[in-house]
């Protein structure tokens, strides 16, 4: 085929030059997109050694780079479907060179359209790296401050486990010393707290218009049988404290007076022996701190139980009365002693009776004041009753008729009996003075407090 006019521009060579340039631009987007998987790869590496605590930084990072080698995937399938295009675009150029030629121009701008897109991919893939790298300088910053304070933490415990083993030294020491006095006898003085007072009180029921007496020593002593001997009752009468030739109290019970018009309340203790405390534990572990007053009742021997609770009585300002009980019963061993025979004529058994009653008598305060000496405490009277005696006076209607008709068999029931009122109504008018209810008139006439039969 021949062509007239050799010299104008052949547009089939245009399309060529533009097919190529169309090519480079590729050829320069695959290379733009190589360096982006470089990059990318470049990342994932630098990504690797960021520590275990930045993670989920790195799963970002690692996700971003995922998309954007997606991306490059797709320019990739692009740039092929743009060759492709060319070739096509190409092949049919011979055929029709202009409608070639737009549709090389379309491909271009598709491709460029793409380049463009990959490299957004690319700057967004920069950015998430950078977030991911900035993020895991926060994670560590955080695990740094983390260790800072555990290292703190560990040091505050180290203090506070040095200041407990220096307080451990010290309580060691101070048992160490207690015991070494309890070796010693010196017996550690024990105050109750305000708590403790409060709690006791709740315990026995304490009320101000009543006067609280508290019968305490060793098991065996007889209590049971004194409570129920004050309070009119035979220890098989109904209402009558439990007895035994065991100890049958093995908790503290509470014995209003059954007669109304006596605002009296006796309380009977276990045993200290039946107890597993020391002596100078017995007053306070059973509260005895809250009662007006305390009968310290013994039976055979004076013992250091009784010698704790006079000590603490004096510390507590508790009036104090000391008991011999079951006198009938020591009187009658003594007079078999002396050769007592029920065969005997009467004259000859109540002389024996009064000498043997006179000698019990002496050894009991005799021994109660030697005992009292040698703990330096001041010496007091020690009251010698007989249980059945005891109550034979408090069942009599009044106190002078007792005093009528006393029998020779009475030694200290009547004025035991006696001292425990007068305490009595000396502690109701100290409280009536004190709480400012009554006026000093009717404190001299107050009559109230105790039966009208006892005046």
């Amino acid at each position: 085929m021949c062509f007239t006019e050799p010299d104008e521009p052949n547009p089939a060579f245009e399309e060529i030059e533009k097919r190529q340039k169309a090519e480079a631009e590729a050829e320069q987007a695959r290379q733009d997109a190589k360096a982006a998987e470089e990059r990318i790869a470049e990342l994932n590496r630098l990504n690797q050694k960021i520590q275990e605590e930045a993670r989920a930084a790195e799963k970002a990072a690692k996700e971003a780079a995922a998309a954007s080698e997606a991306q490059a995937r797709r320019e990739r399938e692009a740039q092929a479907k743009a060759k492709r295009a060319a070739d096509e675009a190409r092949s049919q150029a011979e055929a029709a060179a202009r409608t070639a030629s737009e549709e090389a121009k379309k491909q271009a701008v598709q491709a460029e359209e793409e380049r463009k897109r990959t490299a957004a991919v690319q700057e967004q893939a920069r950015r998430d790296a950078q977030a991911a790298q900035e993020r895991a300088k926060k994670l560590q910053e955080a695990a740094d401050e983390e260790k800072r304070k555990a290292a703190a933490a560990q040091e505050a415990a180290n203090a506070s486990k040095k200041v407990a083993e220096e307080q451990v030294k010290v309580a060691n020491a101070a048992k160490e010393e207690a015991e070494r006095k309890l070796k010693e006898g010196i017996q550690p003085v024990l105050t109750p707290t305000p708590e403790e007072v409060s709690a006791a009180k709740r315990r026995v029921q304490y009320r101000q218009n009543l006067f609280h007496i508290a019968i305490a020593g060793v098991a065996g002593g007889g209590k049971s049988s004194l409570i129920n001997a004050f309070r009119g009752l035979h220890n098989k009468g109904i209402g009558a404290a439990a007895t035994g030739v065991t100890e049958t109290t093995l908790v503290m019970a509470r014995y209003p007076h059954p007669n109304a018009e006596y605002p009296l309340v006796l309380y009977d203790f276990p045993g200290a022996g039946t107890l597993k405390i020391p002596d100078w534990q017995y007053f306070n572990d059973q509260g005895l701190y809250v009662f007006d007053s305390i009968i310290v009742l013994f039976d055979n021997r004076f013992t250091m139980t009784d010698i704790a609770i006079l000590t603490n009585c004096r510390r507590f300002k508790i009036p104090t009365y000391i008991v011999r009980s079951k006198a009938d019963q020591h009187i009658r061993n003594i007079m078999e002693d002396m050769g007592y025979d029920s065969d005997d004529d009467s004259s000859k058994v109540k002389k024996l009776h009064q000498a043997a009653q006179q000698q019990f008598i002496q050894q009991t305060r005799q021994s109660v004041t030697d005992n009292l000496r040698d703990t330096n405490i001041p010496d007091q009277r020690v009251y010698i009753v007989s249980n059945k005696t005891m109550l034979d006076v408090a069942s009599n209607t009044t106190i002078f008729d007792v005093l009528a008709r006393k029998r020779p068999k009475t030694i200290d029931e009547i004025e035991l009996l006696s001292d425990l009122i007068r305490e009595a109504q000396t502690r109701r008018g100290h409280r009536d003075t004190e709480a400012a209810t009554i006026t000093n008139e009717e404190l001299v006439g107050d009559d109230t407090f105790l039966p009208s039969n006892f005046y």
